[in-house]
């Protein structure tokens, strides 16, 4: 099984500024996010090549902010410490995430071959 690295405000730096990293920002009142945790799960084991990040947006709402954050759940595509894609939808279904993700990846794996 993949493993998930879990960000808090004082690493998260360092955990997206190497590579490409899938950031997974959560909260556990968001039904949509405890929803999609087995698809990140998922994510994580179809990409071992990708770094995936979950992070607990409670307990980091400054950085939340800082990053204009407005509603979970949102997942950010990070590569080499800069954020290159963003989504943000309480309707988020596995589907869509899955397409989502895998068209980030693609497109940011066109730009440097891993």
């Amino acid at each position: 099984m993949a493993a998930l690295a879990e960000a808090t405000k004082e690493n998260f730096e360092e955990l997206v500024s190497e590579g490409v990293v899938l950031v997974d920002v959560w909260g556990p009142d968001c039904k949509p996010c405890v929803a999609l945790n087995p698809h990140v799960e998922k994510i994580a084991e179809q990409y071992p090549d990708v770094q995936v990040v979950k992070l607990e947006a409670p307990k980091a709402r400054r950085l939340c902010m800082s990053m204009k954050m407005m509603g979970l759940p949102v997942f950010l595509v990070f590569k080499d410490g800069e954020e290159v894609a963003r989504i943000s939808d309480p309707q988020l279904t596995p589907d869509k995430l899955q397409t989502w993700v895998d068209e980030q990846l693609e497109s940011v794996r066109g730009e440097v071959k891993n």
